[in-house]
């Protein structure tokens, strides 16, 4: 049973990538490009970013509206409180006429899973100690061979990208973990400005307990504060035990990740506003 399923994975996940990171590379040494696989690293995460980018734009799309509808919810919980059934069918409604799929915003985070999963793998191929034996493994999953690996230097930019930077112990290198961390924060802060609402003042009831809704948004406010700090932190402790390569493809996609939402996020402002002016005409 898991053969099959392990087969599959490769054969739509794992081998595309692998051809794919190798045509990058290809066309680099043919370039004479110094450091060609990090720079194809780069250009591999670039691409897969980019191919993400309608599942990603669809996940801010549907966070804006839920952040638009947000007021409405609160009002529901207000009146229905009480009547779990009820408050559902009107919630479902209120999707139904904002033009919401409430799966659709968990859509980006569900395909990006085997992908990053192939990544992780394909990038984990190329930082081995013994690179005679890995080339002979993946230049048998290649589909021409033109993309052929001969040699494959694992230095980019005055780092070995094989190495973690527990095993360089440079200054250089232990800068790494930390930029991912940083990176890693300020990708959280971003992807969940839209998603995140301020918190209300903790309110009680007569007995002088907290009501439902307070303990919620405590508990809230305790996730989002994981995800904010704790989260980024994991991150670059994975990052200072890990490849310097595949924290080179990690801090890549954070930054396009950044880069996107603030696209995305003023073009949303510049239509909204838009929409205001054309209200009050």
């Amino acid at each position: 049973m898991m053969q099959p399923l392990l087969s599959f994975y490769n054969t739509v996940f794992v081998n595309p990538i692998v051809n794919l990171l190798a045509l990058y590379h290809y066309l680099l040494v043919l370039a004479k490009v110094p450091g060609a696989l990090g720079f194809s690293i780069v250009a591999l995460t670039v691409t897969i970013r980019l191919l993400l980018h309608p599942f990603f734009k669809q996940q801010m799309d549907s966070a804006k509206k839920m952040q638009d509808i947000k007021p409405h919810i609160d009002n529901l919980s207000k009146k229905h409180k009480g009547d779990a059934k009820k408050m559902q069918e009107e919630q479902m409604r209120l999707y139904q006429e904002a033009g919401i799929n409430p799966a659709s915003g968990c859509l980006f985070m569900i395909i990006q899973i085997p992908v990053f999963l192939a990544l992780y793998q394909t990038l984990q191929h190329f930082f081995v100690a013994d690179t005679s034996k890995i080339i002979l493994s993946l230049n048998k999953i290649l589909y021409f061979p033109l993309l052929h690996f001969k040699t494959l230097d694992v230095w980019f930019l005055g780092l070995n990208l094989a190495a973690t930077p527990q095993q360089m112990k440079s200054v250089f290198a232990y800068l790494i973990p930390i930029v991912t961390a940083i990176l890693q924060y300020f990708q959280t802060v971003s992807t969940t400005a839209g998603m995140i609402q301020p918190q209300a003042e903790p309110t009680k009831t007569k007995d002088g307990k907290k009501d439902d809704k307070s303990t919620g948004d405590d508990f809230q406010k305790a996730m989002n504060t994981q995800m904010k700090y704790v989260f980024p932190l994991m991150i670059g402790w994975f990052a200072l035990r890990m490849p310097i390569g595949l924290a080179l493809y990690w801090n890549i996609f954070s930054i396009f990740s950044i880069i996107q939402y603030e696209l995305h996020k003023r073009q949303s402002k510049t239509v909204g506003n838009a929409n205001v002016k054309a209200l009050q005409k």
